[in-house]
């Protein structure tokens, strides 16, 4: 063994206090942490040809890189749909390092049966019935990927083909329908083969990003045989909501698969007050469900939900003599593109089970407390306006006057230092959006943000 990993492992006792201890600071201190830092990035270092040891390491990345690190984990990082990371989630992901499981075959299956029962327990969570089976995929873009091929799988079973086996080809051309798809749709298309091309963009409401139900139907009506309709549980600028039951209801007199992506505002379900949002979403044929976002579990932790795990088998059944058969309950090689990964739902199990639906339910309405009086505040604030109403977590604005991109650029820039905001275009206005998913954020984040915006304006 070579004489340093040898030194470490003996060591290892105190090398990970040091570690716990170092790890402690670094939470301590990231409430108050610049959010962007301006530090210049360092200069990349060679491949060392000798190490130095997990002290030396450690060193090396305290005083090089986590100088520029933004704090992510913290509360006024409002970028994206970020959550942090629970205290429970965090020693989750510990002992899912430590314990280094892969959980994908029944040969070695405790993992399997662990992330079953997390599976379970997410589903119940969001108000799904147990005519949904799922799986954990590594994020959203992934989970929406894997709706997509089980509904390419669909459009084959209805052509009586199997793209599976035969190719897109045999499909010939294929619709998607949706209002106001995130950008892993149409990727996503592009990786399934189906092409970018494949999505139409319905009409939506007047001020909103919710499809106009009545132009979904005139869509799906001059559609020649089954297509495929995208229903969105809270859109990324504005956390709009389609009308579920009601796209639900369209199949009565059309032929199409329902994929919903949720990714964060599935967790609506928790919220009495919001609740209503998701009303409809255990109709879906397949959903997306991202958990490092509004659960606050760490990055690559989500998952995909479907009617017809059939579908999904056929999709992504691995053949290889020594992961076994396909079986009644396939394992999990069987249902996610991955034959190998990390035991991913840990940090989710440790989450759930340290703070239950309760515990939860109080990181949701806070976070929507947040963002309503964020909106209230930039509502109130000379220079700026509201592009949309405070539905969920997300507050999308823009200067009140000469809203361009490089202005709105700026004063992101002004106020990076006290909070993380992202760009984007509603409507064709350049704008910049909030969202709330942490569980660390408080009233006084909301008031500290609203108390920099007013400045950053004044000074543009």
């Amino acid at each position: 063994m070579d004489p340093r990993l040898a030194a470490d492992l003996d060591a290892l006792p105190h090398l990970l206090d040091t570690v716990r201890q170092h790890a402690t600071e670094v939470l301590a201190q990231v409430a108050d942490r610049q959010v962007v830092p301006a530090q210049v990035l360092p200069e990349p270092d060679p491949l060392p040809e000798r190490g130095v040891g997990l002290r030396e390491a450690l060193r090396d990345f305290t005083s090089r890189w986590e100088p520029v690190l933004s704090a992510s984990a913290g509360p006024r990082y409002l970028g994206f749909v970020t959550g942090g990371v629970t205290p429970a989630a965090l020693v989750g992901d510990w002992m899912t390092a430590t314990w280094d499981q892969n959980p994908i075959s029944s040969l070695d299956g405790a993992g399997q049966h662990l992330e079953r029962e997390t599976i379970t327990w997410v589903r119940e969570l969001i108000g799904l019935s147990d005519q949904h089976h799922g799986a954990f995929v590594s994020g959203a873009t992934m989970s929406n990927i894997v709706g997509l091929a089980i509904a390419r799988e669909w459009l084959g079973e209805r052509k009586g083909v199997s793209p599976a086996e035969c190719g897109t080809a045999a499909l010939g051309a294929v619709r998607v329908l949706s209002g106001t798809a995130h950008s892993s749709v149409p990727k996503g298309l592009s990786v399934l083969g189906l092409g970018r091309q494949a999505l139409t963009c319905v009409p939506t409401l007047p001020g909103r990003e919710a499809v106009d139900l009545a132009a979904l139907e005139r869509t799906l009506g001059q559609i020649d045989g089954p297509c495929v309709v995208v229903a969105n549980a809270g859109t990324v600028n504005t956390a709009d909501f389609d009308d579920l039951h009601a796209i639900a209801a369209l199949r009565e007199q059309h032929l199409f698969w329902l994929h919903v992506d949720a990714a964060f505002g599935a967790f609506a379900a928790l919220a009495p007050a919001q609740a209503h949002l998701v009303d409809g979403l255990d109709l879906a044929d397949s959903i997306c469900v991202d958990l490092h976002k509004w659960l606050n579990v760490p990055y690559g932790s989500a998952v995909q939900f479907t009617r017809r795990r059939d579908l999904q088998t056929r999709v992504f059944q691995n053949t290889a003599a020594y992961l076994g058969p396909l079986g009644s309950t396939p394992d999990l090689v069987h249902l996610t593109p991955e034959n190998s990964r990390r035991l991913r739902a840990l940090a989710a199990w440790f989450s759930l089970r340290a703070y239950g639906r309760d515990g939860h339910r109080d990181i949701i309405e806070h976070s929507i407390a947040c963002a309503c009086d964020l909106g209230d505040a930039v509502a109130s604030i000379p220079g700026l306006r509201l592009l949309a109403p405070v539905r969920l977590n997300v507050v999308c604005f823009t200067l009140a006057g000469d809203p361009t991109a490089e202005r709105l650029a700026a004063l992101a820039k002004h106020v990076a230092d006290e909070v993380f905001l992202t760009p984007t275009i509603l409507d064709g206005v350049p704008a910049l959006r909030a969202a709330f998913s942490n569980w660390r954020t408080t009233k006084a984040d909301t008031d500290r943000i609203a108390a920099v915006l007013e400045n950053a304006v004044r000074a543009l």
